[in-house]
């Protein structure tokens, strides 16, 4: 579901046209839907009603403060894994008691910023970091809440890059040394073990992955309650997937439908973690075609953004939808649409730089503007100056009105931090 269409030929984002955009702001450019948006939410919210979980926004998907808001004002909490996501969710005005802080490599100082701050919990991920909050928490003269991330050594059936709950992965805790600390907990008396963690991954497409997973950690809640070790939450993660391409991601109604009558039976709160479900497909990249250049073994569009606006191609291989803006019967463009076989590259210099390879898309000539669909999720929250290339703009529609959300930056916020020697500033 998303809100981005045809209307008389001019794709738009709700009731506004895209190339309006692109011509307002410049190109590359990031546009969201705000009712996509919000709507995601509220469909996890409704599907899950039963229950009432927390649904901890992913912010590393899009952590931009007019996305946050947005979610936040809909009672969304917010999932964090920085210091500065911290700095963000807070800025977003979410109250500290709706925020859960992830990462496997939390700092002191933000461990104590989070503590000082009176956040949910922290997902603790080993027992070097369980240890290390617990003295920052005695330093501080508090006790904080944690939870602990289990590592269910469940294979999600996603890229190799996004799978979190196989051993083999950096993240969480196995089963076995998760039981030990739980059972030996009170020698920590600045954290208050109360609840346990799992995230097995992003993309993920079918309930089978989850449903392992969920039913490995309700046996072990078993194992902990025969110890009488009580929890109050269980954070199930996020994970779910989107379309992309012909993907048939189960809905969140279907999802509630397999795993809520399993969350039932834990008697834990539940809190979920969903990033991509909610802003994928609430975004799109728009981007300017610069040339049409052909050689004897392929045509190539090049377009103005980059693997330094969205990575996802270049590091995933991600797929994602290429279409124009304008569709054939629009003004100024009379009759039927030829296709034609082209790389969609960009100005980077790197043979990565591109948003497509081998792709049959409309013909478009030099100067026409085409949408990197399904950009919403892990598009600008991953974007670099790689090149020296300034960030780009991002813009926020609801129904007819647009707003810029983030300014395009400018060549002074390339070096706005960078300093030059005494040494170096001589003119001889």
């Amino acid at each position: 579901m998303h809100d981005f269409g045809y209307k008389k030929n001019n794709l738009c984002c709700e009731d506004v046209p895209l190339e309006t955009i692109a011509q307002k702001f410049g190109t590359p450019v990031y546009v969201y839907s705000y009712q996509t948006l919000t709507g995601h939410l509220l469909k996890l919210q409704e599907a899950f009603k039963e229950i009432r979980p927390l649904i901890c926004y992913s912010v590393k998907a899009n952590s931009n403060l007019g996305i946050l808001r947005s979610l936040v004002q809909k009672g969304a909490g917010l999932d964090i894994v920085s210091g500065g996501e911290l700095s963000r969710a807070l800025k977003a005005g979410c109250p500290p008691e709706r925020i859960v802080y992830a990462s496997v490599g939390k700092t002191d100082v933000e461990i104590e910023a989070a503590i000082r701050k009176g956040i949910l919990f922290f997902n603790v991920e080993s027992l070097p970091e369980l240890a290390n909050i617990n003295r920052i928490a005695g330093k501080l003269r508090t006790v904080t809440r944690v939870a602990i991330r289990i590592n269910p050594d469940v294979e999600a059936k996603t890229h190799k890059f996004i799978t979190t709950g196989k051993l083999t992965n950096k993240f969480g805790i196995d089963l076995k040394n998760a039981y030990t600390i739980l059972s030996c907990g009170g020698s920590f008396k600045n954290v208050r073990i109360s609840g346990l963690h799992i995230h097995i991954g992003s993309q993920i497409l079918e309930s089978a992955p989850f449903i392992a997973a969920i039913k490995k950690v309700i046996d072990f809640i078993e194992r902990l309650k025969k110890r009488g070790i009580a929890l109050e939450y269980l954070n199930i993660g996020g994970g779910l997937g989107i379309i992309y391409r012909k993907e048939k991601p189960q809905t969140a109604i279907i999802y509630a439908k397999r795993i809520v009558p399993l969350l039932k039976k834990t008697g834990l709160k539940i809190i979920m973690e969903p990033g991509r479900f909610i802003v994928g497909n609430a975004g799109v990249l728009l981007t300017k075609v610069l040339y049409v250049k052909k050689t004897p073994q392929k045509t190539f569009l090049i377009v103005d953004g980059g693997m330094n606006d969205l990575i996802r191609p270049a590091l995933y291989d991600a797929y994602h939808q290429i279409v124009p803006l304008k569709r054939a019967g629009a003004q100024g463009h009379k009759g039927a649409r030829s296709y034609v076989k082209v790389d969609v590259v960009g100005p980077i210099c790197e043979s990565g730089d591109f948003f497509a390879k081998g792709r049959r898309i409309p013909f478009v000539k030099e100067g026409a503007y085409i949408a990197v669909m399904s950009a919403g999720a892990y598009g600008f929250s991953m974007s670099s100056n790689y090149n020296s290339r300034c960030r780009c703009a991002e813009v926020l529609v609801v129904k007819n009105k647009m707003f810029e959300i983030r300014r395009r930056e400018d060549f002074r916020d390339l070096i706005r931090n960078e300093v030059v020697p005494a040494f170096l500033r001589s003119t001889r």
